[in-house]
């Protein structure tokens, strides 16, 4: 009789232990422990026969808890959370190793826990689907005459939902602005739900795809809606800027005396930085980006070694696009240059037009979408303008012609000069 209150004071201090903890192990060796109380205070028949069902209650509980992390994990990893759902493989297979072949995908071991919890993940992701449907058929029963949003708290001054909704569709476009922020329009639809829904709105992405694709960008086919095409179909970003490093090393010249031979780390930078209007800067310097990058802000850029041009978008016929600019240098520069060299030259050289080609190949790199640039071509067109002959000079793409990688800038976006 002595032993039944410590047993029962025992079992009141791990109970609450367990409340606070979320240890599977602990949990799993909780379980055990009642169990094997309560067996002990039932009249036992037989020791070997209370000590099967004790193990077979332990190999229970210890599957179950595994499943459900097991399909946690599973679960972690679609949603793209890699290292949360390692994590739960690693704790589902401390507790049973083979769990990957016992476990059933169709139905979770447990239906009034982890069953449960399945089922309402997936009614809340049909939620989600419908969810631009759901905000308006809320506003709609609300209010006969529904407005996109309401105070929170009583103000002196006019709010913004007074605003009739095309004085709001307007101020959107500003938000979006000239230079295609759609991040910043994203970022807006989580207020309330009437900006959700005015962030939504066909026309301000129909407006974006035509800034990208062109005129001829009439159909939405085969995509759902436009906003599914902006975010899907391969495009270059405006809101950053594409970065090339090159190194290498270069034998030097020996020294007189003839003991060493010096060695070079030669190390530049290829910056492309595209706009929605067509127009992309290219520019090659050894100049770090920290120096670099805010001067590629807008094109009338003052760096002498920039080459202003025009880009397009080419959707080939193997599904791979690939982006074609044509670039050169600003012709009041190099007018300037050849005012301030006439005067030192008898015979000035033949005047002549020097164009670049560049053909690139659009990728996604890691878990950006549309992140990386790969050569394609990269060719010099000089036209002499007495003869107008061009001659094409075509560059090897060897190791030198590192892949573009996108890097994201948040400076270029934070001020709107004209609306969408």
């Amino acid at each position: 009789m002595a032993e039944e209150p410590a047993e029962i004071t025992g079992t009141i201090e791990i109970e609450d232990d367990d409340e606070g903890s979320d240890d599977p192990n602990l949990q799993v060796q909780l379980n055990a422990f009642r169990v094997q109380w309560m067996s002990e205070l039932k009249p036992s028949s037989g020791g070997s026969a209370r000590a099967k069902g004790l193990k077979k209650a332990q190999d229970i509980a210890r599957e179950e808890k595994a499943a459900e992390l097991f399909l946690r994990a599973v679960e972690e990893e679609q949603n793209g959370a890699v290292y949360e759902a390692i994590k739960f493989y690693r704790m589902a297979m401390q507790l049973v190793p083979d769990i990957e072949f016992r476990i059933n995908y169709n139905r979770p071991p447990d239906a009034d826990r982890a069953g449960g919890k399945y089922m309402e993940d997936n009614d809340v992701d049909s939620e989600i689907e419908d969810l631009l449907d759901y905000f308006e058929e809320q506003l709609t029963l609300e209010s006969s005459f529904p407005k996109i949003c309401t105070p929170e708290l009583e103000l002196t001054r006019m709010h913004i939902s007074a605003l009739p909704r095309e004085i709001l569709m307007y101020i959107f476009r500003w938000v979006v602005s000239s230079d295609l922020d759609m991040r910043a329009l994203e970022q807006l639809s989580l207020v309330c739900r009437g900006f959700y829904i005015c962030a939504r709105d066909p026309e301000i992405w129909h407006l974006a795809c035509v800034r990208v694709w062109g005129r001829n960008c009439t159909k939405v086919v085969p995509f759902k809606s436009w906003r599914e095409m902006f975010l899907q179909r391969p495009r270059v970003r405006f809101d950053g800027v594409y970065i090339s490093k090159t190194s290498y090393i270069r034998q030097g010249e020996e020294s007189l005396d003839g003991f060493y031979r010096a060695w070079h780390h030669v190390e530049y930078y290829r910056y492309l930085r595209f706009f929605p209007d067509g127009h992309v800067i290219m520019l090659t310097t050894p100049e770090d980006p920290l120096t670099v990058i805010p001067r590629l802000r807008t094109k009338n850029t003052r760096m002498e070694s920039a080459l202003l041009g025009h880009f397009r978008l080419s959707q080939e016929t193997d599904n791979q696009t690939k982006v074609f600019a044509v670039v050169c240098k600003k012709k009041e520069e190099k007018a300037a240059e050849f005012q301030r060299n006439r005067f030192c030259r008898r015979n000035p050289p033949p005047e002549a037009e020097h164009s670049f080609h560049v053909g690139l190949h659009l990728a996604s790199g890691g878990r950006q979408s549309f992140s990386k640039l790969v050569w394609i071509h990269h060719s010099c067109h000089i036209t002499y303008k007495l003869t107008g002959e061009t001659v094409v000079t075509a560059f090897d793409l060897d190791r030198m012609y590192a892949p573009f990688f996108f890097a994201r800038v948040k400076s270029y976006t934070a001020f709107s000069e004209q609306p969408l």
